[in-house]
C-alpha cells in the first residue's frame, strides 16, 4: 500500500520542462470565478533584499488528485519558470530559487510560497496554479522590492552598452537592470534624466520631469519617454539599474588617495571599496550624508547628500553627486568602503 502511494505521489509530482512559454491571452473572456483558490487580499507583497517574504496561496477546498504549481513569469522572454510542485503530501523544488524556497503549509489548505534571503532577481510576478484536470485555475501575485533606481554609464562615455553589457554592468555594481514599474516609480519620486537607458525587458526609456530642449523639447509633456524594444546586440544606450537594502555598511575614509591606495585603505580595514549600487543603497536606506568625494569600485568618484546645502554642490535636491571618472593616479579623494554583515 505504501509503495503504491509513493508511486502515485511521484507521478503527481512529475513536472513539465523547467521553463514553458507563457502567453497572455488577447481578446479572451474574463477568467471564470475561482472555485478552489481564494483570491489574495493584496496582489503585491512588499519586501527588501535579505528579508523573508511569503506569497499567499490558500485553497477553500481540496479537490481530488490535485497539484499546486508555483512559477515565476520572466519579463525579458515571457517565459514561466517552475519553482515548486506539490500534491499536498509531497513537493519538489525546481530551478535556481530551489535552495531558498519552501511551502509555508501552516494548515492543510495552505500552499503559500516562502522565499528566504530575498535577492534582487526575485522581484517580479509569480503564479500559483491549481492543476485539477479541466478545472485548472490560478492567482497571480507580484513580489515588490523597496529600492532605488539609478542611471549608469561607463567611464568611456554615454551610449556605450548593448543590452547584455548593460545587464552585466548593473550586476557588477551590486544591482540589476530596473523593470519598467521600478523606473516609473522612480520618475514619480523625482528621477529626471536626459539619457536613454536599457531596462530589464529589453526596451529603452528615459524619465523626464522638467521638459527642456536637449531632452525632446519643451513642448513634450513630462513622463517616462520610450524608444520601445531595441536590438539587444547592436543598439547602444546607458543603463537604468535597481538596488535594494544592504546587508552591510558603507562608510567613508578620509585621505588624499589615488584609486589603488583607496582600494588598499578599505582592505586594511577588512572591507572592500564600495560599488555604486551600494553607495546608492546606503544613501537611500541608511541616509548616508557626506560632502566628501570618494573613490568607488568602478573608478568613479561620488558623494551622497541627504540634506542639501550650499557648500555641498549647491543643488536643491538630495542625491548621489558625481565627479565622473577622474584619472586613477590623482591623489585628491577619500574612499567609500563596504563591509558585509
Amino acid at each position: 500500500m505504501h509503495r503504491l502511494l509513493l508511486l502515485s505521489s511521484l507521478w503527481l509530482l512529475a513536472a513539465p520542462p523547467a521553463s514553458s512559454i507563457f502567453q497572455q491571452p488577447t481578446g479572451s473572456p474574463a477568467p471564470p470565478r475561482l472555485q478552489y483558490l481564494l483570491e489574495p487580499l493584496h496582489a503585491a507583497v512588499h519586501t527588501r533584499r535579505g528579508a523573508t517574504a511569503t506569497l499567499p496561496c490558500v485553497l477553500r477546498a481540496l479537490p481530488r488528485n490535485y497539484r499546486v504549481k508555483w512559477s515565476k513569469v520572466e519579463p525579458a522572454n515571457y517565459r514561466e519558470s517552475i519553482i515548486v510542485i506539490t500534491n499536498g503530501l509531497y513537493h519538489k523544488n525546481y530551478g535556481p530559487l530551489s535552495p531558498r524556497v519552501r511551502l509555508r503549509h501552516s494548515h492543510r489548505y495552505d500552499a503559500s510560497l516562502t522565499i528566504t534571503d530575498v535577492a534582487l532577481e526575485d522581484e517580479g510576478r509569480y503564479r500559483c496554479q491549481l492543476v485539477n484536470g479541466l478545472e485548472d485555475e490560478s492567482v497571480s501575485l507580484t513580489l515588490h522590492l523597496e529600492g532605488i533606481v539609478f542611471p549608469y554609464q561607463p567611464s568611456n562615455g554615454r551610449y556605450k552598452f548593448n543590452y547584455h553589457e548593460a545587464k552585466r554592468a548593473c550586476e557588477q555594481q551590486d544591482s540589476r537592470l530596473a523593470t519598467y514599474q521600478q523606473l516609473y516609480q522612480a520618475w514619480t519620486e523625482g528621477l529626471d534624466w536626459c539619457n536613454a537607458g536599457w531596462i530589464l525587458d529589453g526596451t529603452v526609456h528615459y524619465p523626464i520631469i522638467n521638459s527642456r530642449e536637449p531632452c525632446g523639447g519643451r513642448l513634450l509633456l513630462p513622463g517616462v519617454r520610450t524608444y520601445g524594444a531595441r536590438d539587444k546586440q547592436k543598439d547602444r544606450f546607458d543603463a537604468f539599474c535597481f538596488t535594494s537594502a544592504l546587508q552591510g555598511q558603507v562608510y567613508f575614509i578620509r585621505g588624499h588617495l589615488n584609486f589603488k591606495e583607496a582600494g588598499q585603505a578599505c582592505r586594511n580595514h577588512g572591507a572592500a571599496i564600495a560599488k555604486v549600487g551600494q553607495l546608492y543603497s546606503a544613501w537611500k536606506f541608511s541616509r548616508l550624508d557626506r560632502c566628501d568625494g570618494g573613490w568607488l569600485a568602478d573608478g568613479s568618484v561620488r558623494y551622497p547628500i541627504t540634506t542639501p546645502r550650499e557648500r555641498c554642490g549647491g543643488l536643491p535636491d538630495p542625491g548621489v553627486r558625481s565627479f565622473g571618472f577622474p584619472s586613477k593616479e590623482l591623489r585628491t579623494y577619500g574612499t567609500y568602503c563596504f563591509v558585509g554583515k
